[in-house]
């Protein structure tokens, strides 16, 4: 009752409004899947109707509840926007799981549409082959969505909540707010032209690949999105026999997990500015050691070099990028190799881009604090100035990644603790904990690695793997404030 008396209506209106609105874009984007299942007369049309309505009707009740609002949001009503944005986003995108062929029980229906709108690429279905053209479209466009989601999310919201890894863009040589546009709205303007434009392209070349158009289309979007639902069960694996395709997802899933700032500024200024920023190089260079260690890993052990080469290149992109394609089962490929990918699974790409995981710049921060404190080991009476990428480290940024650090691998283990405690072995427990926060999508182990799924897990695993991916796309703080009681007195 305390909390209630604190609960003003006025200051949740706008929150409402909101979402609304985000319901409206749900119901649009229903729209695309529906014209082709008409066009084909297909079964599941039925289904995106039920939910185009549902999802239609929702949006109409919550506009007209806040009609006349002014969308002027504290800093508080931020923070329950975000997280509820984004659970109710992943609810009624599950509607045609449920209502379609697949009649997914609610349970399956809500993992896989938060797997997907997280962009963690984690999936209970199988014969996903035999899907419609409408269903296999809309797991695309669902991983689509929650992309260019997430990277408003880390430039706009985030950084305003004092979450997140943007609020460095402030130290560093791309600091959007002064030297990209002058207002945040020509910034998502001109980001969402560089995501459509990217995902245009990718789907092009796909296409002019060999691929046909639906393969070529969700594909696109699932790797600029960084999310890894392919249309196969065995994942990109189909197309093992065409390495160019890899070599083409490899491509676009590293730009998808480059700052899109960054490329606005290289369209802006020059090219040149993406390798000058400490975040692009030091991810670059991480990838081009696993890589070069793996493929010599596989070649020592008998594989033939470019097959090595391809394979190695794309799942480990596919791994450090959060996508979680997967083209071969590399649990399979020795002791050396599941470690790498276990490791490889919690590094993440760069802030500002649509990938997950713990992300560079936190790997970047803390080898510049651990050089530091050796130094000041041995120097006792020393003063070392903390610098990220040319410019000064505020130490409310070195705070807040300790403080990021800490509850990330605290969710993990808290996480993988309740997995085993429903009754799922170590490996499963444990790097079903790692990639559900990361964002990754396979784990490791016969059950749910990467030529296995997550159909045969207990429900209350999938639920508790679900508030997983919400807590790591969430950047795990954003939610964890909302348990807060000091958060909602007034």
């Amino acid at each position: 009752m305390r909390i209630v008396r604190h609960l003003q209506l006025d200051e949740w209106l706008p929150v409402i409004r909101i979402l609304g609105l985000l319901l409206c874009v749900v119901a649009v984007m229903m729209l695309v899947p529906l014209f082709i299942l008409l066009k084909e007369d297909d079964g599941d049309a039925r289904a995106f109707l039920i939910s185009l309505g549902i999802t239609l009707g929702s949006a109409v009740l919550m506009l007209a509840i806040s009609r006349k609002v002014e969308l002027e949001l504290k800093p508080r009503a931020m923070f329950v926007l975000t997280t509820l944005s984004w659970v109710l986003v992943s609810a009624y995108s599950s509607l045609p799981l449920v209502f379609g062929a697949p009649h997914l029980e609610v349970t399956d229906a809500v993992f896989e549409s938060v797997s997907a709108i997280t962009t963690t690429g984690s999936t209970v279905m199988s014969n996903i082959e035999g899907l419609s053209d409408g269903l296999k479209l809309w797991r695309g466009l669902m991983q689509w969505i929650g992309g260019i989601g997430i990277i408003v999310m880390a430039i706009a919201i985030l950084p305003f909540l004092k979450v997140g890894g943007m609020r460095l863009f402030q130290t560093e040589s791309s600091d959007w707010s002064d030297k990209v546009l002058p207002r945040a709205g020509g910034v998502a303007k001109a980001i969402g032209l560089v995501y459509v434009g990217l995902t245009l392209l990718a789907i092009l070349t796909y296409w002019l690949g060999g691929m046909d158009g639906l393969d070529a289309v969700v594909h696109g979007m699932t790797s600029l999105a960084t999310g890894g639902f392919a249309n196969y069960d065995s994942s990109m694996g189909v197309y093992s026999d065409r390495p160019h395709l890899l070599w083409m997802a490899s491509f676009f899933m590293l730009l998808g997990a480059l700052p899109f700032v960054l490329f606005i500024r290289a369209w802006q200024d020059r090219a040149g500015v993406l390798w000058c920023d400490a975040q692009v190089r030091g991810f670059l260079r991480l990838l081009g050691w696993v890589i070069a260690a793996l493929t010599l890993y596989r070649v020592i052990n008998g594989e033939a070099l470019f097959t090595a080469l391809t394979q190695v290149t794309f799942n480990v992109i596919s791994v450090v990028t959060t996508t979680g394609y997967a083209s071969d089962d590399y649990s399979a490929w020795g002791p050396f190799a599941v470690v790498a990918f276990f490791y490889l699974t919690f590094v993440g790409g760069c802030s500002g881009s649509t990938s997950g995981g713990m992300k560079i710049f936190r790997l970047q921060i803390g080898l510049i604090m651990l050089g530091n404190h050796l130094r000041s080991l041995i120097h006792a009476n020393g003063v070392f100035s903390q610098r990220y990428n040319g410019r000064a480290l505020p130490d409310e940024v070195v705070r807040a990644v300790i403080a990021f650090s800490f509850f990330f691998f605290i969710t993990i283990g808290g996480l993988a603790l309740a997995l085993s405690f429903i009754g799922l072995d170590l490996i499963t427990a444990v790097t079903g904990a790692a990639t559900a926060v990361t964002n990754v999508g396979p784990g490791l182990g016969d059950i749910i690695g990467p030529a296995g799924n997550f159909s045969t897990l207990p429900d209350s695993a999938k639920w508790l793997l679900c508030i997983g991916m919400l807590m790591g796309r969430l950047e795990i703080l954003t939610v964890l404030v909302l348990f807060s009681p000091s958060f909602w007195r007034k």
